[in-house]
């Protein structure tokens, strides 16, 4: 979902952070928010939840968890 929405972004990159710049970032927040009826706001948006796929992953579940 995330690959078809910014195809240039390196989703194998170690820091994925650096390959996203503002609009990529919001994109990511926004498509979490809806698929997994979450709440993601600009706070999540750090290096550590963004460093690679597995911490976006873990946000997620993070978020799920407290929704739940």
């Amino acid at each position: 979902m995330l690959e078809d929405a910014l195809p240039l972004v390196d989703w194998d990159s170690d820091f994925l952070f650096s390959e996203l710049d503002s609009l990529g970032v919001t994109t990511i927040l926004m498509m979490l928010s809806e698929e997994y009826d979450i709440t993601l706001e600009s706070t999540d948006a750090t290096p550590k939840n963004l460093k690679s796929l597995d911490n976006i992953v873990k946000m997620v579940e993070r978020k799920l968890s407290e929704k739940g």
